[in-house]
Protein backbone atom coordinates (compact mmCIF):
# COMPACT_ATOMS: atom_id res chain seq x y z
CA UNK A 1 0.00 0.00 0.00
CA UNK A 2 2.71 2.53 1.01
CA UNK A 3 5.49 2.06 -1.55
CA UNK A 4 7.86 4.73 -0.23
CA UNK A 5 10.73 4.29 2.21
CA UNK A 6 10.37 7.77 3.67
CA UNK A 7 7.91 8.22 6.55
CA UNK A 8 4.98 10.59 6.23
CA UNK A 9 1.95 8.60 5.17
CA UNK A 10 -0.83 11.19 4.71
CA UNK A 11 -3.37 11.19 7.54
CA UNK A 12 -6.26 10.61 5.16
CA UNK A 13 -4.76 7.23 4.16
CA UNK A 14 -5.35 5.88 7.68
CA UNK A 15 -8.64 4.49 8.91
CA UNK A 16 -9.93 6.91 11.53
CA UNK A 17 -12.65 7.23 14.16
CA UNK A 18 -13.44 10.32 16.19
CA UNK A 19 -12.75 8.86 19.65
CA UNK A 20 -9.26 7.56 18.85
CA UNK A 21 -6.35 9.99 18.37
CA UNK A 22 -3.85 9.89 15.53
CA UNK A 23 -0.34 11.29 15.57
CA UNK A 24 -0.54 13.72 12.66
CA UNK A 25 1.60 13.16 9.58
CA UNK A 26 4.22 15.88 10.15
CA UNK A 27 4.58 15.11 13.87
CA UNK A 28 4.80 11.38 13.12
CA UNK A 29 7.52 12.00 10.54
CA UNK A 30 9.61 13.93 13.05
CA UNK A 31 9.06 11.33 15.77
CA UNK A 32 10.10 8.48 13.46
CA UNK A 33 13.20 10.49 12.53
CA UNK A 34 14.09 11.15 16.19
CA UNK A 35 13.92 7.40 16.95
CA UNK A 36 16.69 6.67 14.38
CA UNK A 37 15.16 3.36 13.33
CA UNK A 38 16.78 0.68 11.19
CA UNK A 39 15.90 -2.88 10.10
CA UNK A 40 15.77 -5.58 12.77
CA UNK A 41 14.98 -3.40 15.77
CA UNK A 42 12.50 -4.04 18.57
CA UNK A 43 10.18 -1.04 19.01
CA UNK A 44 7.39 -0.19 21.47
CA UNK A 45 4.47 2.08 20.60
CA UNK A 46 2.92 2.85 23.99
CA UNK A 47 -0.52 4.42 23.63
CA UNK A 48 -0.75 3.35 19.99
CA UNK A 49 -4.14 5.00 19.30
CA UNK A 50 -4.87 4.66 15.59
CA UNK A 51 -1.63 2.76 15.00
CA UNK A 52 -0.07 5.37 12.71
CA UNK A 53 3.29 5.26 14.55
CA UNK A 54 3.17 1.45 14.64
CA UNK A 55 2.61 1.28 10.87
CA UNK A 56 5.39 3.75 10.05
CA UNK A 57 7.86 2.23 12.52
CA UNK A 58 7.12 -1.30 11.25
CA UNK A 59 7.87 -0.18 7.68
CA UNK A 60 11.19 1.33 8.82
CA UNK A 61 12.38 -1.72 10.78
CA UNK A 62 11.20 -4.09 8.04
CA UNK A 63 10.15 -7.72 8.53
CA UNK A 64 13.28 -8.51 10.54
CA UNK A 65 12.10 -6.20 13.35
CA UNK A 66 9.04 -6.16 15.59
CA UNK A 67 6.78 -3.42 16.95
CA UNK A 68 4.82 -3.96 20.17
CA UNK A 69 1.74 -1.71 20.05
CA UNK A 70 0.10 -1.22 23.46
CA UNK A 71 -3.18 0.51 24.28
CA UNK A 72 -5.86 0.02 26.95
CA UNK A 73 -8.69 1.25 24.69
CA UNK A 74 -10.42 -1.53 22.73
CA UNK A 75 -11.44 0.98 20.02
CA UNK A 76 -7.78 1.93 19.55
CA UNK A 77 -6.77 -1.73 19.35
CA UNK A 78 -9.41 -2.45 16.68
CA UNK A 79 -8.42 0.65 14.71
CA UNK A 80 -4.73 -0.27 14.89
CA UNK A 81 -5.59 -3.74 13.56
CA UNK A 82 -7.49 -2.20 10.64
CA UNK A 83 -4.58 0.09 9.78
CA UNK A 84 -2.01 -2.71 9.98
CA UNK A 85 -4.15 -4.76 7.62
CA UNK A 86 -4.71 -1.80 5.27
CA UNK A 87 -0.96 -1.20 4.93
CA UNK A 88 -0.07 -4.90 4.79
CA UNK A 89 2.07 -4.71 7.93
CA UNK A 90 2.62 -8.01 9.74
CA UNK A 91 5.54 -7.27 12.08
CA UNK A 92 3.44 -5.66 14.82
CA UNK A 93 2.16 -7.42 17.91
CA UNK A 94 -0.89 -5.69 19.37
CA UNK A 95 -1.34 -5.78 23.14
CA UNK A 96 -4.49 -4.52 24.84
CA UNK A 97 -4.11 -3.51 28.46
CA UNK A 98 -2.54 -1.11 30.91
CA UNK A 99 0.97 -0.27 29.70
CA UNK A 100 2.21 -0.21 33.31
CA UNK A 101 1.37 -3.90 33.55
CA UNK A 102 2.35 -4.95 30.01
CA UNK A 103 5.77 -3.31 29.59
CA UNK A 104 7.52 -5.72 31.98
CA UNK A 105 6.38 -8.65 29.78
CA UNK A 106 7.97 -7.26 26.60
CA UNK A 107 11.46 -8.02 25.28
CA UNK A 108 14.14 -5.34 25.55
CA UNK A 109 13.60 -2.49 23.09
CA UNK A 110 15.86 -0.55 20.74
CA UNK A 111 13.38 2.34 20.47
CA UNK A 112 10.27 3.38 22.38
CA UNK A 113 7.50 5.79 21.41
CA UNK A 114 5.26 7.09 24.18
CA UNK A 115 2.07 9.05 23.60
CA UNK A 116 -1.50 9.13 24.79
CA UNK A 117 -0.76 7.67 28.21
CA UNK A 118 -3.63 9.26 30.11
CA UNK A 119 -1.70 10.98 32.89
CA UNK A 120 0.66 8.22 34.00
CA UNK A 121 3.51 9.16 31.68
CA UNK A 122 6.08 9.43 34.51
CA UNK A 123 5.59 5.80 35.61
CA UNK A 124 5.58 4.59 32.01
CA UNK A 125 8.87 6.38 31.26
CA UNK A 126 10.47 4.76 34.33
CA UNK A 127 9.29 1.29 33.25
CA UNK A 128 10.45 1.89 29.69
CA UNK A 129 13.89 3.06 30.82
CA UNK A 130 14.37 -0.36 32.46
CA UNK A 131 13.43 -2.15 29.20
CA UNK A 132 15.38 0.08 26.80
CA UNK A 133 18.74 -1.24 25.62
CA UNK A 134 21.85 0.86 26.20
CA UNK A 135 22.07 3.30 23.28
CA UNK A 136 18.34 2.91 22.63
CA UNK A 137 16.12 5.88 21.84
CA UNK A 138 12.97 7.11 23.57
CA UNK A 139 10.60 9.53 21.85
CA UNK A 140 7.70 11.13 23.71
CA UNK A 141 5.05 13.36 22.16
CA UNK A 142 3.23 15.78 24.47
CA UNK A 143 0.44 18.31 24.03
CA UNK A 144 -0.17 19.40 27.63
CA UNK A 145 2.30 21.66 29.45
CA UNK A 146 1.86 19.55 32.59
CA UNK A 147 2.86 16.39 30.70
CA UNK A 148 5.89 18.15 29.24
CA UNK A 149 7.01 19.20 32.73
CA UNK A 150 6.50 15.67 34.06
CA UNK A 151 8.42 14.12 31.15
CA UNK A 152 11.37 16.50 31.44
CA UNK A 153 11.57 15.96 35.21
CA UNK A 154 11.55 12.18 34.73
CA UNK A 155 14.01 12.08 31.84
CA UNK A 156 16.42 14.33 33.73
CA UNK A 157 16.51 11.95 36.73
CA UNK A 158 16.92 8.76 34.69
CA UNK A 159 19.80 7.29 32.72
CA UNK A 160 19.38 9.37 29.53
CA UNK A 161 21.72 11.58 27.54
CA UNK A 162 21.44 13.71 24.38
CA UNK A 163 18.06 15.01 25.53
CA UNK A 164 16.36 17.02 22.81
CA UNK A 165 13.15 19.03 23.13
CA UNK A 166 11.49 20.17 19.91
CA UNK A 167 8.20 22.03 19.70
CA UNK A 168 6.38 21.73 16.39
CA UNK A 169 3.72 24.15 15.25
CA UNK A 170 2.14 23.13 11.97
CA UNK A 171 -0.27 25.01 9.76
CA UNK A 172 -2.04 23.23 6.91
CA UNK A 173 -3.66 24.78 3.88
CA UNK A 174 -7.40 24.75 3.27
CA UNK A 175 -9.13 25.97 0.14
CA UNK A 176 -11.83 28.58 0.61
CA UNK A 177 -14.15 30.21 -1.90
CA UNK A 178 -11.69 33.10 -2.30
CA UNK A 179 -8.32 31.34 -2.05
CA UNK A 180 -6.17 29.32 0.32
CA UNK A 181 -5.89 29.91 4.04
CA UNK A 182 -3.52 28.38 6.58
CA UNK A 183 -5.08 26.72 9.63
CA UNK A 184 -2.90 26.18 12.68
CA UNK A 185 -2.88 22.86 14.52
CA UNK A 186 -2.14 22.45 18.21
CA UNK A 187 1.56 22.68 19.04
CA UNK A 188 3.19 19.37 19.94
CA UNK A 189 6.40 19.05 21.93
CA UNK A 190 8.57 16.03 21.17
CA UNK A 191 11.17 14.93 23.70
CA UNK A 192 13.79 12.47 22.53
CA UNK A 193 16.79 11.00 24.32
CA UNK A 194 19.31 8.17 24.24
CA UNK A 195 19.77 5.73 27.09
CA UNK A 196 23.32 5.92 28.46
Amino acid sequence: MWKYKTPGIPDEEFERIEDVPITKEEIRTLQISKARLFPGQIVYDIGCGSGSISVEAALQIESSGMVYAVDFDSKAIELTKKNLEKFGVSNVKIIQGDAKEKISQLPEADAIFIGGTGGDTKEIIELCEDKLKSGGRIVIGTILVETLFSVLSSIDKLNFKSIDVTQIIISKSRKTSTGTMMLARNPVTVISATKS
